[in-house]
């Protein structure tokens, strides 16, 4: 079996070491943990990236999908550069948060008017109480398994969480129309929001069946309960966010990691009717700080890697995406997903995480895996190639 002693990677051992020291389990961020300890990473550039015992691997996690256009594409440096020069934080609005609304707006049907955040956990969170706001109830409907951030409401599993919260929180099972339809007709005069996912990343990266999403808008409509879309992943698939394809128009959508250009960023976007509930100018606004919200910096970044990935290189990666995935089921590794996001299945192969790292592959310990634009055809190729060696 293949672990980091194997490879040898003894100045990760080393940074390991002075991370037990003060911090809890060596870690400050759960999803980037492998056994025994992870690789530390020291410099990328593209779709590469090194860690700091010189180990080179193609970055199929892209920091879990929001690296777009990979590492360092010099636009988006050059953009995060001068903001930085600028000034990187203002107790004022910039036009930079005018500018990404505005871009937002002309991709997303529904974007009215937007908020912005430091991330997708807070984008959810924040959605969640406009729901509440406008509609006086407080029940949030969410399906299981579904990632939605680190806020209260959404929490996977119970652990540090009020019962009150909890209390507040009904859990469906996904895909199951009559239960779902069952809680709506039992508490929907007390339901604020549906959240859902149309491809979640926890349960499998598997879309949402389209009757299904249908269903979730026309049930919450007659309801006057509030649909959340949570596109903080799916985002990339079109220019107009996964639900574009579908034909589904949420009341709310959350949007985070590629807006950012690889940098802190959240928002949420709604029509003026829901979104006005933020306006300061109301005595009854909702109130939304956020030291950092919309800093000119990642709104300049997040300008520029948006403006680089229109309709051709969503199109591109998707294509990109879609030979990647049924390369590796053709070589025995089960893969999920749609277009530039992949979801591998490593359950049956011993160890697979570290032989992929090894031979030069680095994903997620979940098996999450995304294309980014600095890749083209033969980067798939090497990638499957890497796989056939390691084998299951």
């Amino acid at each position: 079996m293949t672990s980091s002693a194997v490879l040898g990677l003894p100045r990760a051992d080393a940074l390991y070491a002075r991370a037990l020291e003060r911090l809890p389990g060596g870690n400050t961020r759960t999803t980037v943990f492998a056994e025994p300890r992870p690789p530390y990473a020291a410099t990328g550039s593209g779709c590469r990236l090194t860690d700091v015992d010189g180990h080179v691997v193609l970055d199929l996690n892209n920091n879990y999908t929001s690296l777009i256009h990979g590492h360092a594409h010099p636009a988006i440096v050059a953009a995060a550069a001068a903001a930085i020069g600028e000034g990187s934080a203002f107790g004022l609005p910039t036009r930079y948060e005018v500018d990404m609304a505005e871009m937002l707006s002309k991709r997303v049907a529904i974007g009215e008017k937007w908020r912005f955040t430091n991330s997708g956990t807070e984008a959810v969170m924040m959605a969640i109480r406009a729901a509440r706001a406008v509609t006086g109830r407080d029940i949030v409907v969410r399906f299981d398994g579904c990632y939605h951030g680190t806020s209260e409401p959404v929490a996977l599993g119970s652990r540090g969480v009020s019962t009150g919260t909890l209390a507040d929180v009904l859990v469906v099972r996904r895909g199951n129309a009559e239960e779902f339809v069952e809680t709506l007709e039992r508490h929907g005069d007390r339901i604020a929001a549906v959240l859902i996912d149309a491809m979640p990343h926890r349960p499998g990266l598997v879309p949402v069946a389209t009757d299904h999403l249908q269903l979730v808008r026309r049930e919450t409509r007659s309801r006057n309960i509030i649909m959340i879309l949570d596109e903080v992943i799916t985002f990339r698939l079109a220019s107009g966010g996964l639900h574009s394809v579908y034909g589904v128009e949420p009341d709310l959508i959350s949007l985070g990691k590629i807006i950012g250009g690889g940098l802190p960023v959240g928002a949420i976007g709604g029509p003026a009717r829901i979104m006005n509930v933020f306006d300061p100018r109301s005595p009854e606004a909702l109130s939304h700080g956020g030291t950092f919200s919309a800093n000119p910096v990642s709104m300049r970044a997040g300008l520029a890697a948006l403006s680089l990935f229109g309709s051709a290189e969503i199109e591109r990666i998707n294509a990109l995406g879609d030979r990647l995935r049924d390369g590796l089921n053709q070589h025995g590794w089960p893969t999920n997903g749609r277009g530039s996001l992949l979801r591998i299945d490593l359950s049956a192969a011993p160890d697979a995480w570290w032989r992929l790292y090894g031979a030069g592959i680095f994903i997620s310990p979940s098996g999450l895996a995304c294309i980014s634009t600095p890749m083209d055809a033969a980067v798939v190729d090497e990638v499957l190639a890497a796989f056939e060696r390691v084998g299951r």
